[in-house]
């Protein structure tokens, strides 16, 4: 502070006086000044009700068209670093609705290519986890930027989560195109 702050200061705080005994005193944070970053908020689109429940015999996998399966492989294999990951164990299934869809919605903004799902396995097809792993890989599904998922490895939880490939931005494209574009010259 220069001189002409501490005088505005004292100016200010001439007549408080401290208090004596704060050891049960609960400080309160001061309202945020900022003011908030309008977010583009999509509405979530992932279906709700009627699933038809996939059995737990049935390993989770999907490819888009047009993904070789070269790439498919390589997930399912882990050699994919993974960017980030969600853990959907024993929750709502609402609220896994939710944290998928804004973990997606996060992913895409962030350029994020592979994801580790963790929805949980279940003892049997009726179960609280194989509904939630029935309804994540009908979600996976409604996202354009999808491309692959598939069984994790059993270190990632194996059965009960699941790699997600996503598409890459246009962005890191054109980063790509560049960088071996350098390279050729």
């Amino acid at each position: 502070m220069n001189l002409d702050d501490d005088d505005l200061f004292r100016d200010a705080v001439g007549d408080v006086t401290p208090l004596k005994d704060c050891a049960n005193t609960q400080w309160l944070r001061a309202p945020s000044t900022r003011v908030p970053q309008r977010i583009e908020e999509e509405e979530n689109f992932l279906t709700r009700g009627f699933l038809e429940i996939i059995p737990l015999a049935t390993p989770l996998e999907y490819k888009a068209d047009g993904i070789q399966q070269g790439v498919l492989d390589k997930l399912r294999l882990g050699k994919y670093p993974l960017d980030a990951s969600l853990n959907l164990l024993r929750q709502p299934v609402e609220t896994c609705r939710q944290s998928l869809f804004s973990f997606m919605m996060q992913g895409r903004k962030q350029g994020l290519r592979n994801l580790l799902i963790i929805h949980g396995k279940g003892r049997d097809d009726e179960s609280h986890a194989n509904i939630v792993r029935s309804y994540v890989a009908r979600w996976l599904t409604q996202f354009d930027e999808v491309q692959t998922f598939c069984v994790a490895q059993p270190h990632h939880g194996g059965a009960g989560a699941l790699y997600v490939g996503l598409r890459k931005t246009d962005q890191a494209r054109l980063d790509n195109r560049e960088r071996h574009a350098k390279r050729s010259r």
